[in-house]
Parts: structure tokens; C-alpha cells; sequence
């Protein structure tokens, strides 16, 4: 008898934003690169998450159901009855339509099980205790911020109250939305893994920060703050020690400046200097780590009081 491929121990949520037609997958497992095998999303039908010994066919097939019009529920239906092993899959399905379900196999490991709200799934197996899934049901629906935001503080809540019960490995957020790939040219608008981690979530919550602020584009603010006082002094110190300043005009301002080549060497061309300096303002204070990494660190903060574009 052929060996059995390892079942990935999860824990995910599947969720749509509305709003923004917005859908995708956030996953957390003791399973290496987590992020190939669970989240399975498209813009013009939905999002899928296949796991508890994967049928990674779910999710391809899942899409074309949701695309040919059938609701979550159906999918679901038409998924398990066609597998043989369907009692050992546990899947999450959510329609761009809005139908949302879940399906967890009566010999999926305990503890197993899935919980639906509006417009989201949560599933996990393996997993310490029931309080995982409950506890990320509830984060996704109070947190604050968009699609994104939500889906990570759901994985956080779910680590915190439990967990995976074999520990922590790898985890994924992948996001699509028309037309919110790069430049416009697919719907792949996060894509984000951390294949193998001591503490997953913490680092794909630190790779997303760097993801969101080089990729993903901001409404502009309603008024500019300027940087000065104190808050331009330390900017600058840490610009310098990053190695900006030496052969530019200036640290801070429009032009040949320590700024702009920390923009351009961090691939933030998508905001404007004095949007820099806004969000530099606005997020020091917040702001973790010392030189390069407070910088980057800070333009998240000052940023994410916008709605992403």
C-alpha cells in the first residue's frame, strides 16, 4: 500500500469583503509551505480552503462550480459526494455570489470543526480546543480595518486561544480582487507565505507590512503633515545610519534626497515624497526596530489609517 501524503493540522478562514469584492483565504499550520497546498481563490467566483488530508482538487474544481453558478453549499455537496474520502476532508468555500459553507468529515482528528457568519467560513482540525475556531469567528467579525487586516487578526486570535495541537510551522494570506494584481494585469492582489517559521503568523504579519506598503496603494490623506521638530531629527539619524544620506542634497523634501533614495531603494514609487513624509510623521512614534527597519516600519503606521485603493 502506497504511503499516505501527511494531513496538514490547520486552522483557516475563508472571508469576502463586499465592499471591494474582495475574497481569499488566511491559514496557519504544523505543515510546511502551508500556503501550496490550502488556499485556492479567483475574483470572478470565490475562495476555497482544502485541507485535513488535502484534496488540493477541491480547489480548482470548487472555483469552477462557484464560476458555473452553483452557491457554496452546492459546491460543498458536489465536492464531498464524489470523494471516496471525503470523511477524512474538511473544506470552507465562500461564493463572490455571498453564499458561504463549511464541511468538516466525521474522521477528521480532533479536535475538528467549522464555524459560518456572513460572508465567512472558519475550519481548523488538530486543533487544541473548539475556542480556536470560535475565538476567530469572532475576531474576523469586531476587528477593525479591511479584508486583509481581518484575516490576519483572525489567525492571531485562533493562535492565541489554541491553536494547531502539533504547534507551529507555516502560514498564508492570499487575497484576489478584480483587476488588484500588479498594475492592474490579474486579480492576485496579496500573495503572501512564510513556508517555515518559528512563529508563522508574527512573520507573515511583518513580510505583509512590507508587501502592503510596496504593492498595495492608499487613498491619499486629506491633509499633509509635514516632518519637523524631533520626529525630522530622528528620521533623518536613521536615514543616515541606513547609508541614504551620503551623496544627496538633503535628508528630507522633494528632489535629490536621503528620502527618495530610501524610496527608491524599498520600491515605494507608488507614493509620493510628501506622502513619505506624512505617513513618517504620523507613524515614528508607533514604530518598532532601529534604522532601515523603524523606517519601513513607521510609513506602515503612518499609512494605515487609509483605505487601500
Amino acid at each position: 500500500m502506497p504511503a499516505r501524503p501527511p494531513r496538514t493540522s490547520t486552522f483557516s478562514i475563508v472571508a469576502r469583503d463586499p465592499a471591494t469584492d474582495a475574497v481569499g483565504v488566511a491559514v496557519q499550520s504544523k505543515f510546511v509551505s502551508v500556503g501550496s497546498v490550502v488556499p485556492f481563490a479567483s475574483a470572478d467566483a470565490g475562495a476555497v480552503a482544502t485541507q485535513s488530508f488535502a484534496n488540493v482538487a477541491y480547489g480548482p474544481d470548487g472555483l469552477d462550480l462557484l464560476r458555473a453558478g452553483r452557491s457554496a453549499d452546492e459546491v460543498v455537496a458536489e465536492l464531498t459526494e464524489s470523494d471516496d474520502d471525503s470523511d477524512e476532508r474538511q473544506v470552507g468555500v465562500v461564493g463572490q455570489d455571498g453564499s458561504v459553507a463549511g464541511f468538516t468529515g466525521a474522521g477528521c482528528f480532533e479536535f475538528a470543526g467549522d464555524i459560518q457568519g456572513e460572508n465567512y467560513t472558519v475550519q481548523g482540525n488538530i486543533l487544541e480546543n473548539r475556542a480556536t475556531i470560535e475565538a476567530m469567528a469572532e475576531t474576523y467579525e469586531s476587528a477593525d480595518g479591511g479584508l486583509p487586516d481581518r484575516l490576519l487578526a483572525a489567525l492571531h486570535a485562533g493562535n492565541e486561544a489554541g491553536g494547531d495541537a502539533r504547534g507551529e510551522q507555516a502560514a498564508a494570506l492570499y487575497v484576489v480582487k478584480p483587476e488588484g494584481g500588479y498594475d492592474g494585469g490579474n486579480d492576485r492582489w496579496i500573495d503572501v507565505r512564510v513556508d517555515d517559521h518559528e512563529h508563522p503568523i508574527d512573520e507573515l504579519e511583518r513580510v505583509f507590512r512590507i508587501y502592503d506598503v510596496t504593492l498595495l496603494e492608499r487613498e491619499p490623506p486629506d491633509e499633509y503633515h509635514e516632518l519637523d521638530d524631533e520626529t525630522a531629527e530622528a528620521v533623518t539619524a536613521a536615514l543616515d545610519e541606513a547609508g541614504f544620506c551620503e551623496g544627496t542634497s538633503t535628508a528630507l523634501g522633494e528632489g535629490d534626497t536621503a528620502l527618495a533614495a530610501f524610496s527608491g531603494a524599498n520600491n515605494f514609487e507608488n507614493h509620493e515624497i510628501r506622502a513619505l513624509e506624512d505617513a513618517l510623521a504620523r507613524g515614528w512614534d508607533d514604530a518598532d526596530g532601529t534604522s532601515e527597519d523603524r523606517l519601513v516600519n513607521a510609513v506602515w503606521h503612518g499609512l494605515s489609517r487609509l483605505d487601500r485603493k
